[in-house]
């Protein structure tokens, strides 16, 4: 009940199905919390830092991916962006990547508990899902530096899809030292929202790549 006092709280009043994701959102905070016990999920476990953190960061940069058919979390971790999007974006469908066994294991188990139908998850590393298309945007948090990001994912950039990245205030440097790399893979760079955590847990910045047309 504690996670979902934080959620009730601190989430947008507009974000739909608000009070779907008040519920799943604090049923998964609360296995995250049970199986932290056991197995090194997150640091962050205190209810008021993990609804902002986890849930809330995850959560609003929603609208960049409301049109997607077909969404890859890269490198999920115990579900993060991935778990809170598919819960606020049932129509599309969420392809959660987590090449550690026993982290995708428990995020399966959420999956079920949860009911989320619209989501899966994938033990295989996140650059070998999606080369051939059908993937609309490859999301991700703290995975990699950019120029590693376009390394990893320059097939998927070729097929077609959009990439968003969760990025610290440093996102502008990141841009730069990639742009060699960004102009021999033909794509462009640039920050599409910035927004400030509350509690001055951290600011943000999302980076959207994608391929350049023309």
């Amino acid at each position: 009940m504690k996670f979902e006092a934080e959620l009730v709280e601190i989430l947008p009043h507009d974000l739909p199905l608000r009070d779907l994701v008040i519920q799943k959102a604090s049923g998964h905070l609360e296995r995250i919390v049970a199986a932290n016990e056991y197995m090194n999920l997150t640091r962050i476990t205190t209810p008021r830092e993990a609804a902002i953190k986890h849930v809330l960061d995850s959560l609003i940069p929603w609208r960049l991916l409301a049109d997607a058919r077909k969404v890859l979390d890269a490198g999920t971790g115990p579900g993060f962006p991935g778990i809170p999007l598919a819960i606020v974006l049932p129509e599309t469908r969420f392809l959660l990547a987590e090449s550690i066994q026993k982290k995708a294991r428990f995020v399966d188990s959420v999956l079920t508990q949860l009911g989320l139908s619209n989501a899966s998850i994938s033990a295989e590393r996140a650059e070998e899902l999606g080369r051939d298309g059908g993937i609309d945007i490859i999301t991700a948090r703290a995975l990699a530096p950019i120029t590693r990001v376009l390394a990893l994912f320059a097939k998927q950039l070729k097929s077609g899809a959009k990439i968003l990245l969760y990025k610290g205030p440093d996102a502008e440097r990141e841009i730069a030292d990639s742009g060699k790399e960004a102009a021999r893979l033909g794509v462009g760079m640039k920050v599409v929202m910035r927004y400030d955590l509350p509690d001055a847990m951290g600011s943000r910045v999302v980076v959207e790549i994608v391929k350049r047309t023309g």
